[in-house]
């Protein structure tokens, strides 16, 4: 029995056994230079970048690598961070906001060097649209086309309009939309064992069934789990939403959020490519979205539900296909063959969250949705500032956080309410 979630992503990977070797759990006590809590893509990516850089590295993670958000999210590399760029410079700033947009940019390529620079098989696809359902959304892409190619001097992007969309993706639902080549998609357990197996190739320790219970300090630092400990001199907390009470000042800054994918069977590749004929990904701007894509088996990958409740009262693969067939109403006869989800950390104000959070610890978390391709530089930050050089982890350091209100009884309750008025946004 898989480890993993019932997913497309679980049962495809499954036969990748040179990048999923049974790892032990932490038994006993070992000491090391740097020790990561999470097994997934800022973590993976976070060990790799330091075992390059010669520190003797281990890994925690609580049940196996790419478990959580990394090996099932719906998988779309973009551009910028989740609260939007007007927003990051009512945050930080014009300077520093534009310097976070440059490394997102920056992420996509690094994305894309580790897969060929590694050799990881993770069915990488360049291409990723935008699209609007009504006017306004219309008017929101044209300007941040143009925000972007007069104030950021980023020329990928460009508009796509009705005919030539309706040309690339068989639907008549939307009505215009932005293509962007650097941006693209992937299989993102492959990748998440991937980078892991990397790291390991280069000397990190990885350990899976391993969940950080606590850290204390003394001459360095420990980290304590069922049946073991890590000493090591810092630490790098990558567990996101499921960190939990590893460290609670963390856990109150960000919210877990269900959203939800399905998978139809296998189209075969000509059907599936009438359905998106440039096989980019495809996400429109509502706030409850749809994205989906293709798969490399010739699938048609399809996620659009957000559960802000923490529960999915309506059924997912139901409820899924139904927004499915809105979009794609000639798949109506085709049966889901899967249907699984997960939990995305979103902080209040959809910006990243990284920094110190005492001497020697350091985090990246609240990446709220947007974080395939971010996730992977912020390993790459993070291995930057352990080593003495944080001038760019530093700057996303500087956003601003608070925590989600109502503490933890009714922080929940706040947030649904809170969303109602977005979703009936989306009507509008």
């Amino acid at each position: 029995m898989s480890p993993h979630v019932d997913s497309w992503y679980a049962a495809s990977a499954a036969a990748n056994t040179a990048a999923t070797p049974p790892r032990p759990a932490l038994a006993g006590s070992i000491e090391v230079d740097v020790g990561v809590v999470g097994g997934g893509i800022a973590g993976c990516s976070a060990a790799l970048h330091l075992a390059e850089r010669g520190y003797r590295v281990a890994l925690l993670e609580a049940e196996v690598i790419g478990w959580g958000a990394s090996g099932r999210s719906g998988a779309q590399a973009i551009t910028g961070v989740a609260c939007g760029q007007s927003k990051l410079e009512s945050l930080v700033g014009a300077g520093d906001a534009r310097r976070i947009w440059d490394m997102s940019v920056e992420a996509l390529a690094l994305q894309r060097e580790l897969i060929q620079k590694y050799a990881i098989d993770c069915d990488y696809v360049a291409g990723q649209m935008h699209v609007a359902l009504k006017p306004r959304q219309e008017r929101e892409l044209r300007d941040e086309v143009d925000m972007l190619d007069r104030r950021y001097g980023y020329h990928s992007v460009r508009m796509v309009e009705r005919d030539e969309l309706r040309s690339l993706i068989a639907t008549d639902r939307y009505i215009a939309g932005t293509l962007d080549p650097l941006c693209g998609h992937l299989h993102p357990l492959k990748y998440t064992q991937g980078l892991a197996a990397t790291a390991e190739r280069l000397g990190v320790k990885i350990f899976e069934h391993s969940r950080a219970l606590s850290y204390t300090r003394g001459t360095g630092l420990t980290v304590r789990t069922a049946q073991g400990e890590l000493r090591c001199r810092q630490l790098a907390l990558c567990g996101n939403a499921w960190l939990g009470p590893t460290a609670p000042a963390l856990a109150r800054k960000i919210i877990g959020v269900g959203t939800y994918i399905i998978a139809t069977r296998a189209l075969g590749a000509e059907r599936a490519a009438a359905l998106i004929r440039n096989n980019a990904a495809v996400t429109d701007i509502n706030w409850v979205i749809d994205y989906f894509r293709r798969s490399a088996d010739h699938r048609l990958l399809f996620g659009g539900r957000v559960s802000y409740s923490g529960l999915d009262p309506l059924g997912t693969r139901r409820a899924t296909r139904a927004r499915m067939l809105k979009v794609f109403p000639q798949l109506a006869e085709v049966d889901v063959d899967y249907a699984w989800g997960g939990l995305v950390d979103i902080t209040l104000n959809r910006a990243p969250h990284f920094g110190e959070l005492e001497p020697d610890v350091y985090f990246v978390q609240g990446f709220s949705g947007h974080g395939i391709a971010l996730t992977s530089l912020a390993g790459k930050l993070l291995a930057e500032a352990i080593s003495g050089q944080s001038e760019r982890f530093d700057i996303f350091a500087r956003i601003r956080h608070r925590d989600f209100p109502g503490g933890a009884a009714l922080r929940r309750p706040a947030l649904v309410l809170a969303m109602l008025w977005y979703r009936l946004r989306d009507l509008l």
